[in-house]
């Protein structure tokens, strides 16, 4: 019988501003970011929107009830420090609150309900990585690397407010769509995206996320948007 998935670490922070504005190096140059989160070891509120303590900088693209927590998967930290050669990339460093052991993008999905110590959590949409990460380690295509890899993480909405700690099980209490893992919607939203059958399909799941809703829906009508200023941003 295989162990129940836990959090390993929690994770908050509110936004900082890094950098120099006069830098003559676009990566060098002054941002602010909500992604330097530190461990927490003490019981954390988790209410509709974040953990007691968390914040964001960009309100339009991180945050809010469909964005309440950021979750990944412990595991995937040893695969980015061997492909990129860099041991600061650890638990933490994509920004989020949750590091998951024994769950990832092959085996959660879109509206899985866990309960997790007092509260109870919606899987609502996978992470689009933007170019922050990219900023922090000085990898310029570090977005597209996180997308292309499939270890994007994912967002939890908040179905019921409650303590968590570190170490907290993640127990799954419902799985209304077990045909759309993360992984799946990764592949649909940026690798098979001619494929408007699956597009359709997953634009009319129930419990996926608003934004995302609206994107499939776009690319149905026939509209496309780059996705250069997401995955480099002020980088380029």
């Amino acid at each position: 019988m295989e162990s129940q998935p836990y959090i390993n670490q929690l994770f908050i922070g509110k936004p900082k501003t890094m950098g120099d504005p006069n830098a003559k190096k676009l990566m060098d140059k002054e941002w602010t970011s909500g992604i330097f989160k530190e461990p927490i070891h003490n019981p954390v509120m988790l209410g509709k929107e974040s953990l007691t303590g968390d914040g964001q900088a960009d309100l339009k693209n991180h945050g809010g009830p469909e964005k309440a927590v950021l979750a990944y998967a412990a595991t995937h930290y040893e695969k980015w420090q061997s492909e990129l050669n860099h041991d600061q990339i650890v638990a933490g460093a994509m920004g989020e609150n949750f590091s998951i052991v024994g769950l990832d993008e092959s085996n959660v999905c879109i509206g899985d309900i866990y309960e997790v110590g007092e509260a109870l959590v919606q899987v609502s949409q996978p992470r689009q990585p933007c170019w922050k990460p990219a900023r922090r380690f000085k990898i310029l295509d570090f977005a597209l690397r996180i997308q292309n890899s499939g270890r994007t993480g994912w967002y939890f909405r908040v179905v019921k407010e409650g303590i968590v700690k570190e170490q907290d099980k993640i127990k799954l209490i419902e799985r209304p769509y077990p045909e759309w893992t993360i992984a799946r919607c990764n592949e649909v939203m940026h690798e098979k995206n001619e494929d408007m059958k699956a597009t359709a399909q997953l634009a009319d799941c129930k419990y996926l996320a608003a934004n995302w809703k609206e994107t499939l829906a776009k690319r149905l009508k026939g509209e496309s948007k780059s996705i250069e200023n997401r995955v480099y941003g002020p980088n380029i």
